[in-house]
């Protein structure tokens, strides 16, 4: 009886390992054929555990910062702002992932604010601090209470936009993730069209989208896992209702996107992602026509109000400064031009590029491929021993030498006095070299100057020195990369044609390791030809499968095309290819509509702003540093005229101004010890120049094509070096022709 019932419960022990192995057989090849995220997407936990790591490593230093700042003011001062105020600053911290509260952000703000009036007492208190940096009777009294003054209006006008500062961190993050957002819609329509899933379309998203909208996404499932929302469908409706005011195309698309998880009909559902994209299409470009046509009105009155008019104004104020006995000092124009000025351009411009809509998402090389920072260095050695030099170093070098020879005038002045009338040339073509004018009274020496040809020549050389180390710098840190930007931007726009060519090749029945080969035969001498070409060489020669062949980290194609979208496509076509055939021919054909789509929506709003766009640039290399070179010549030769004169009234005796005519009474107005001297007045102006070339190219920059640090940078190095250029080339011949036009006071004076 034993034996039979031990018998029993082995027969029945052996049945349930069969059963095991069977189930663990077919669960094997439904994971191939079907759980496709198994492969390739993590777990929701796994997932949204990245999100902390992900959002450590992809916030810039500077929001960091900013964050610390605010977390020790809220220790020392608690300031809650009101009720209004304070949903529309968790709104803001929400929206840029900022680990701070309203109250901290006030705190900061207050915070930042009694710094700047402490530090205007201080300097108020100890005025000896400036004695040391400008001498001078008269001159010193003026600035002791003149900066105090500036800095108490500065740090009460400033409490304020401190605290804002979660709002334009805000307003920058949804400037970024905006132009993202058609790629993401894309890339999630891209995956549901073979897999109706929108967790894992999202995840898919969030891999491929890039910062900072990938955070946004890996933020949805981190609030389901961390229990502040209970299911995903919460998650995300609270996340899209902070777009609704300022994206709801996106919104809608997503609302779309999730109507189709409820259509029984294979047909409905796919019409209703093609609608989505659609929308989000339509919607792109509708809102950036509105933002084109109001766009050319602000852009213009921001050139002529913040640049041009001031920059035509300093024409007089060589004479203003003469007629209000010396009261406008170089120091006023410092703070007005080179700090106040550039100031408000800047904020009105970034307020304008706040409210710019969905455009072109641009690949971001150097997250996607850190490795590639080392072509950010400067390689002086030989091929076998690289060298790498960070160019940032010799940038510096090349600025500190051309400033020091800028500022050798006033260099000179304090080391050799002696120097202060020094002379070169002779008769006519002879000039001042730094021309200081020094009175002395008991036993203090006062000198106001340089006012020499030679002083103002030189200082030409500050302007032009930053110019060129930053030209240097940006342009060492972008050749190497825009190559290969240019090269992945090329394949992109031949990469619609060609997905529709392969998928009809794996349509046609043609495997779709055998389809690469085939499709690059028919493109030869093309970028796609040279990526697909890669990747059959590797299925065949090395005997990779798709995955490696394109995604292996030695020898992938995709290193040499570091593009999001074509990462993204073929991710697609690897997992549509383990539910067969025909489902990669469908979403390779898919994918090659969407992209095209795409394409011809972004070449569409490249021409709604061509016109701004070459404004701007005119504006940058052409009219502003002309116009800044012509108004540096003329100033130049009004304070040589007020120059001569001066010393020509000044010396006439008695007889000398009767005959004529009273004239040297004007000596106590055009003393020429009250006029801004012209080394003071260039760099004012040179200094201006240079800031208003960096703005200008960051706004025409994001104006064109969104938020893209790697052509904005390369596009700063060919304009400082030929705005800036163009500047003092144009200051230079001005000066000269000028100068030699103001000499013929002497005859007029001796006449």
């Amino acid at each position: 009886m034993d034996k039979k019932k031990d018998q029993g419960e082995e027969r029945v022990m052996i049945e349930k390992e069969e059963v095991r192995k069977i189930l663990e057989k077919y669960d094997k090849r439904l994971r191939s054929s079907i759980d496709l995220e198994a492969t390739t997407l993590p777990d929701n936990q796994a997932f949204s555990k990245e999100y902390e790591i992900f959002k450590e490593e992809a916030l810039d230093k500077t929001s960091t910062f900013y964050e610390r700042a605010c977390k020790k003011a809220g220790k020392i001062i608690n300031v809650a702002p009101k009720e209004a105020e304070r949903k529309k600053l968790e709104e803001s911290i929400e929206t840029a992932h900022l680990d701070v509260t309203p109250a901290e952000a006030y705190s900061f703000g207050v915070i930042a604010g009694m710094i700047i009036i402490v530090l205007a007492l201080i300097v108020a208190i100890f005025p000896f601090i400036f004695n040391m940096v400008i001498a001078g009777g008269a001159d010193t009294a003026k600035l002791k209470i003149f900066f105090p003054f500036i800095l108490m209006i500065a740090g009460a006008f400033i409490i304020k936009p401190v605290s804002n500062l979660p709002h334009y961190l805000a307003n920058r993050w949804r400037t970024e993730a905006g132009n993202q957002m058609v790629l993401c819609i894309l890339y999630i329509v891209m995956y549901m069209r073979h897999t109706s899933n929108i967790e894992h379309a999202i995840k898919f998203a969030g891999q491929h989208v890039g910062y900072p909208l990938s955070l946004d996404l890996r933020k949805v499932f981190w609030n389901v896992e961390s229990g502040k929302y209970s299911t995903m469908k919460e998650s995300l409706e609270s996340y899209l209702s902070g777009w609704k005011d300022y994206n709801l195309e996106f919104v809608e698309s997503f609302h779309l996107i999730e109507s189709s998880l409820y259509e029984s009909s294979e047909q409905r559902r796919l019409e209703l992602l093609d609608k989505s994209l659609e929308v989000m299409l339509e919607g792109s470009y509708n809102r950036m026509l509105n933002y084109a046509h109001n766009l050319q009105s602000p852009i213009t009155m921001l050139h002529m109000l913040g640049i041009i008019l001031p920059l035509l104004g300093l024409v007089v104020f060589p004479l203003i400064a003469a007629f209000l006995q010396g009261a406008l000092k170089w120091y006023h124009l410092m703070i007005l031009y080179n700090i106040l000025l550039p100031v408000i351009v800047f904020f009105v411009g970034t307020n304008l590029l706040s409210k710019r809509p969905v455009g072109q998402a641009n690949t971001d090389i150097l997250k996607q491929n850190p490795s590639l920072k080392q072509f950010q260095k400067l390689n002086i050695g030989r091929e076998d021993k690289p060298i790498y030099v960070n160019p940032k170093h010799i940038a510096i070098f090349i600025i500190s030498i051309f400033v020091l020879l800028g500022f050798l005038p006033l260099i000179l002045h304090y080391a050799n006095p002696s120097l202060d009338t020094l002379t070169v040339g002779s008769g006519a073509f002879s000039f001042s070299v730094l021309d200081y004018k020094c009175t002395t009274v008991g036993s203090v020496r006062t000198c106001v100057g340089p006012y020499g040809l030679g002083a103002l020549l030189l200082s030409l050389l500050i302007p032009l020195g930053i110019a060129i180390g930053l030209a240097f710098y940006f342009r060492t840190i972008t050749k190497r990369l825009m190559i290969i930007k240019k090269e992945t931007e090329t394949l992109e726009q031949e990469f619609s044609g060609s997905l529709f060519q392969l998928g009809n090749a794996v349509e046609d029945g043609v495997p779709a390791e055998l389809a690469f080969e085939k499709v690059a035969g028919n493109l030869a001498g093309t970028r796609t030809g040279d990526f697909f070409k890669l990747v059959g060489l590797n299925i065949r020669k090395l005997g990779m499968g798709i995955q490696d062949a394109i995604f292996d980290k030695q020898r992938g194609a995709i290193l040499r095309y570091p593009s999001g979208l074509i990462e993204s496509s073929m991710k697609v076509l690897i997992e549509g290819s383990r539910k067969g055939p025909k489902i990669v021919a469908k979403s390779l054909i898919s994918i090659s509509d969407y992209v095209d789509r795409i394409e011809k929506v972004n070449r569409r709003l490249k021409d709604l702003l061509a016109d701004i766009i070459s404004s701007m640039k005119s504006q940058i290399t052409f009219l502003t540093p002309v116009i800044a070179g012509i108004v540096v010549g003329v100033a130049t030769m009004v304070t040589t005229i007020i120059n001569k004169l001066s010393g020509t009234l000044a010396g006439s005796g008695a007889d000398a101004s009767q005959q004529m005519g009273g004239l040297a009474g004007m000596a106590d107005i055009l003393d020429i010890t009250n006029v801004i001297p012209g080394f003071y007045f260039q760099l004012v102006v040179g200094l201006f120049v240079v800031e208003m070339v960096y703005i200008l190219t960051v706004l025409g920059n994001s104006i064109e094509k969104g938020v893209d640090k790697l052509s904005e940078q390369n596009a700063m190095g060919r304009n400082m070096l030929i705005g800036v250029g163009l500047y003092v080339l144009i200051s230079l011949i001005g000066i000269i022709v000028f100068t030699i036009l103001a000499g013929g006071i002497n005859v007029v004076a001796t006449t």
